[in-house]
């Protein structure tokens, strides 16, 4: 019987990725990431035109950040209303489970970004595809359905495009019904950059972006945090939701406590994946000479954490001294109140 410990790590941009028509995807489920029970991922890189193909996911929500480069998506609601909107680094999208979408590449660069779906069993292989549905049904019935000809239907795609190479939409072509006034922010679009981030000196920064702010997001909550060299998101853990974390840029480790004196050590480099059961305490520090940027998902559109420092900080002092056993005068060196990061020591 095999009693290791899962590791809370998986290289996702090391994984082979699936590639077509200027698209490739590289996707990390529950079945190549075990840890990952309750978050799936996905990195997903699109050349100026290429689309990710109209489809929609049965038994997942879809939150995205954009890494680089610029995209549209289209999106469809089960009353009828569509939504056209455009993204570029920094900025986020919410797709309710079960909504048909498309994400097309524009500008003059690869667009690369991150999806994060609330479900660890999802796969990025098995969602539904128009072309796919399409080319599986009786030509007789496509045809009546579509207003084509047999002949015609015999023309369109054998199989399941998936990725749908084309050219970069023009400006004309990028707003399906147009809007009064340009909004910063739209129903499926939150420009997460944009937002003022809260500041540690000397420590790092943390943008978050849950239903709060963001309302249609209600099973996902997203956040970027900065870490400078030495710094560390303190001790902590999440009551409400399990997280999955893609690391932008730098170095850092990773503590997993699982309890009964069992904690998993992980180490970290730009583009690999991490997680973090629900519950179990953790911190994340730069190990590197860089800033550590780190992506962070929570699959619950609320977000909760409580801080070590913060915890005992609101205890009685007599609490915290005789839980560890503290000498006099030891109790004056704990924090007095949330740390959240702490600068390198």
């Amino acid at each position: 019987m095999n009693n290791q410990p899962l590791s809370f790590k998986y290289e996702l941009e090391k994984k082979t990725p699936r590639t077509s028509d200027g698209g490739t995807t590289r996707g990390a489920s529950v079945n190549d990431f075990p840890a990952s029970a309750g978050i799936a991922g996905v990195s997903m890189r699109l050349q100026p035109g290429s689309m990710r193909e109209l489809h929609w996911h049965a038994n997942a929500a879809e939150w995205a950040y954009v890494v680089s480069g610029t995209v549209r998506t289209t999106i469809i609601h089960p009353d009828g209303s569509s939504y056209v909107d455009n993204f570029s680094e920094g900025d986020v999208w919410y797709f309710p489970k079960g909504y048909g979408h498309s994400i097309q590449a524009t500008g003059t660069t690869e667009c690369h970004f991150i999806l994060i779906f609330d479900n660890g069993n999802f796969s990025e292989d098995h969602t539904f595809s128009v072309t796919d549905f399409v080319a599986s049904m009786p030509p007789e019935i496509v045809a009546q359905n579509l207003g084509l000809s047999l002949e015609e239907v015999a023309a369109l795609p054998k199989k399941e495009a998936y990725f749908a190479a084309g050219v970069v939409p023009d400006e004309s072509s990028f707003v399906a019904t147009p809007r009064p006034e340009i909004e910063l922010t739209t129903p499926h679009r939150y420009p997460l950059h944009a937002q003022q981030p809260k500041v540690v000196p000397g420590g790092g920064t943390q943008r978050l972006v849950s239903a709060k702010e963001f309302p249609i997001s209600t099973t996902m909550t997203g956040s970027v945090i900065e870490l400078q060299p030495g710094a560390m998101r303190e001790m902590h853990w999440h009551p409400n939701a399990d997280e999955w974390q893609y690391y932008l840029s730098g170095q850092a480790e990773m503590s997993v406590f699982l309890a009964e004196a069992t904690v998993v050590k992980e180490e970290f480099n730009a583009g690999d994946v991490g997680y973090v059961p629900m519950g179990a305490g953790h911190y994340i520090k730069n190990t590197g000479t860089t800033v550590c940027r780190v992506l962070i998902g929570f699959n619950s559109g609320r977000y909760e954490s409580i801080d070590l420092s913060e915890w005992l900080s609101g205890n009685p002092a007599d609490v915290v001294s005789t839980n560890f056993g503290l000498a006099e005068g030891e109790i004056e060196k704990l924090p007095a109140k949330k740390s959240f990061i702490l600068p390198k020591k």
